[in-house]
């Protein structure tokens, strides 16, 4: 039987089509179009991820999904309504898939939620657990969040078991956004004003952690039907991350001393207040029971991790 990773194309699809075929696991990647990019003789073009998504050809013989399409959050969304957008991706696209797998005899559906269904931020010595009440705050959180409802109800009612994964921040080789930003910003030599930064706590998930736990999830009897967070198992201080960066990139971070009270004022005078709370603020998350259920333990160290992050860097 096949296992079929919906999102093929993308940053964790690549690198979890390439784990699970060395892994022997028969593999049908699909993806939203060609473009530029090749797929395998077994990938499946399935075009957008919606209700009307045709899945036939796509689950044929498959015994195992791996959803990971989806429309991701980004800055500054420019969309009239981008609630309505992502649950017509995210909540639809995934209960359309759902549904039809079900249907088909897929055994295991294992769902690559957010960790922005738990919230935003946490509090001191307060970490977000997988069984706390769910506190989304964006339209991107909502829509993950009714998308694991709808995978539940799925689940109850059918014999299909869903395994749900929620991530924080996923860096790794290729990594885009803000964390290759911040690669870029330190390979330069910019000095940042986040020396102070070192109460705040917040944890990170390596691509390679994040595809292991989504391969134990796939034949684990403990995930089925479960909710799991995921991390490297070590979180960090905004200054120390910065530093540990700076030392796998070979470019020491050029950090400097400036007042909290000034970062925020100067997030404030650029109208973006949100970056002062990414910056500073804590996000923390506790994979007890990850670590119990799965007896998993991340296979890759932070810095190890930052390191092969940094060798897959091109600034």
């Amino acid at each position: 039987m096949t296992t079929l990773v919906t999102g093929a194309n993308g940053f964790v699809g690549s690198a979890l089509c390439a784990r699970l075929r060395r892994d022997g696991i028969s593999v049908r990647s699909a993806v939203r179009s060609l473009n530029s990019q090749r797929i395998r003789d077994d990938g499946v073009v399935i075009g957008g991820l919606s209700s009307e998504t045709d899945w036939t050809a796509a689950l044929r013989n498959v015994d195992q999904v791996v959803h990971l399409a989806a429309r991701v959050h980004v800055m500054n969304d420019k969309s009239s309504n981008p609630l309505a957008e992502f649950r017509r991706v995210n909540v639809e696209g995934t209960a359309a898939l759902a549904c039809k797998a079900a249907a088909a005899g897929v055994r295991r559906f294992v769902f690559l939620s957010s960790i922005k269904v738990n919230g935003e931020f946490t509090k001191q010595e307060q970490p977000f657990t997988a069984d706390d009440v769910p506190a989304p705050e964006d339209p991107y959180g909502f829509s993950k969040h009714e998308a694991e409802l709808v995978l539940r109800q799925i689940a109850n009612e059918t014999s299909m078991e869903v395994a749900i994964i929620r991530p924080p921040l996923v860096y790794g080789p290729g990594v885009k956004a803000n964390f290759e930003s911040i690669m870029r910003w330190l390979a330069r030599g910019v000095p940042l004003p986040l020396a102070t930064v070192t109460e705040n706590r917040r944890s990170l998930v390596a691509l390679d952690n994040l595809v292991d736990l989504v391969a134990t999830c796939l034949n684990h009897p403990a995930a089925a039907n479960q909710t799991f967070l995921v991390s490297d198992g070590e979180d960090l201080s905004t200054a120390e991350l910065l530093k540990r960066i700076g030392g796998a990139l070979g470019h020491p971070a050029r950090l400097f001393y400036m007042p909290p009270e000034l970062l925020k004022l100067g997030a404030n005078v650029v109208r973006n207040p949100g970056i002062y709370q990414r910056l500073c603020g804590s996000l923390q998350v506790d994979i007890a029971k990850t670590r119990q259920l799965l007896g998993w333990i991340p296979p890759v160290p932070v810095d190890e991790g930052l390191r092969r992050a940094a060798e897959g860097f091109h600034p």
